[in-house]
């Protein structure tokens, strides 16, 4: 009899320890969901400010970066080097929207982000104006010392012909 009441305490004790990791992991979803979308929104600010250094920071220093050319970049350095390039030429009066469509938590540090974008004020390499582009991002995001950052940036657009294999 002493061991039924014994594993009846110990499962309500282990559904209760489950409820309440689950419920910390809830509420840790919505706290971390809410600052992976900072963290997007502070890039996107620095982006539309055109400031090289303060767009690369929302990149792990190890970071991936894929554009809408399928050019890769790898680093922090590389990536600032892109945006010192882009911004002071094709993209010095652009301006650049993203909507958070969904955010995945794949572990407590690392997210999957699916975001749609539109960007406009792009020049073509001859100066010319670029009709308003659109896409969606790709973006892993981890953890790390408290901050959410970019680890794998994929950026294809709308309309694009597929690459030639």
């Amino acid at each position: 009899m002493i061991k039924i009441y014994l594993r009846t305490a110990a499962s309500i004790l282990l559904a209760f320890i489950s409820f309440t990791i689950s419920q910390a992991k809830a509420a840790n979803t919505e706290a971390d969901s809410v600052a992976v979308k900072q963290a997007i929104a502070d890039w996107i600010e620095a982006f539309n400010h055109h400031d090289a250094h303060a767009t690369t920071m929302a990149y792990a220093e190890d970071a991936d970066l894929t554009n809408m050319l399928e050019v890769n970049y790898h680093g922090r350095k590389e990536i600032e080097q892109l945006f010192q390039t882009i911004f002071a030429t094709r993209l010095k009066n652009a301006h650049r929207t993203a909507v958070v469509k969904r955010i995945r938590f794949l572990t407590p540090t690392l997210a999957a982000v699916d975001c749609d974008w539109e960007m406009t004020g792009v020049v073509a390499n001859d100066g010319s104006a670029v009709p308003p582009r659109k896409g969606y991002l790709v973006l892993t995001m981890t953890q790390q010392d408290g901050r959410w950052l970019i680890t794998l940036f994929h950026e294809p657009e709308y309309g694009l012909p597929a690459p030639a294999q």
